[in-house]
């Protein structure tokens, strides 16, 4: 749930409006209540970062080719499809304005990436030096956005490169330290200084703004776990009630914790329960008031688990919804 928040929240400062619920709807192949661009380009995020965290378990280092792995998975079945997925990009972009002459700013010329990219993944890899961890995260981040090395989802692959490199160095055994939530509720001045950087070459504050995301983050990260956890306990407690029902209910109480909207066909499937027990389950779970049901129909009906969902949503709401 970390990573799709993560997902949601990065893909907001890009302009989607996706929110958690949308994306745990798409995923159960439900309507969102927003277009579906928007919820498979978060879809394709937490694909991504999962993809990437699968080849850094398998052996493979952050280099250049996990980042055109990773992008590749990024671009998968989407808009800017056709920005060349996977491939670093051969022609020159720019960031604001209607062309380089009048942009906000204008990354290397496409010649140039190849090399900026290989000296940010010597850089990666503690060559020349060692740089501290949370330093590397933060100034390999500016670097990737300058270089910005592909047509389209830089952004993105910049923001899951923070994660992807404090999985990698053992800082976070799960990629729950998700940045984007500071971000996104300080857009422009990440955005000012990220280009403050390039013009004048202001590093300390950009290291300043890093180190407050990463405290302001990490404590809300702790705080979140632990209200899941208190609501987790709390319910699994009056499901401790229901007698001979409360070893089934419990299964399809942890079902749902996993992806906390659900259909009863998905849970037969995820708690391998017959789809008799699991109604009867879910009918216990809407008496005790933990998950309310979104459908009225009768077959494969659509369940949330409400409080669960509330507690991980914050930050990510959408205006007007």
């Amino acid at each position: 749930m970390y990573v799709r928040k993560e997902a949601v929240l990065s893909s907001m400062i890009e302009g989607t409006q996706s929110s958690l619920s949308d994306l745990l709807l798409f995923e159960l192949d439900q309507e969102p209540g927003v277009p579906l661009d928007d919820v498979r380009e978060v879809s394709n995020s937490v694909a991504a970062l999962d993809h990437g965290l699968h080849l850094l378990e398998k052996g493979l280092p952050l280099s250049l080719r996990l980042f055109r792995e990773i992008h590749g998975v990024l671009l998968t079945n989407r808009r800017g499809s056709n920005q060349t997925p996977g491939d670093f990009r051969r022609s020159q972009n720019w960031i604001g304005g209607t062309r380089p002459g009048n942009a906000a700013f204008v990354p290397p010329p496409a010649e140039e990436v190849l090399e900026c990219m290989s000296k940010l993944e010597f850089f990666l890899h503690d060559q020349p030096e060692p740089t501290p961890v949370l330093l590397k995260a933060a100034l390999a981040h500016v670097q990737f956005e300058t270089i910005h090395p592909f047509l389209d989802g830089n952004g993105r692959l910049g923001r899951l490169l923070i994660a992807l490199l404090l999985c990698e160095q053992k800082v976070l055994r799960e990629p729950m330290l998700y940045l984007s939530l500071y971000f996104k509720t300080h857009r422009q001045y990440y955005y000012e200084l990220l280009n403050n950087v390039r013009l004048t070459g202001d590093w300390e504050a950009w290291l300043d703004f890093f180190a407050e995301a990463v405290i302001v983050t990490a404590t809300q990260a702790v705080e979140t776990t632990q209200q899941l956890l208190d609501l987790s306990n709390q319910d699994r407690d009056k499901i401790s009630g229901l007698g001979r029902a409360a070893t089934s209910t419990l299964k399809v109480h942890r079902a749902l914790m996993e992806h906390p909207v659900a259909t009863s066909g998905s849970l037969v499937i995820k708690t391998g329960i017959t789809p008799a027990t699991v109604n009867k389950a879910l009918g216990h779970l809407e008496q005790l008031g933990i998950v309310n049901e979104l459908t009225a129909q009768k077959r494969n009906r659509l369940f949330s688990y409400a409080g669960y969902i509330e507690i991980m949503s914050r930050g990510t709401e959408l205006p007007g919804r």
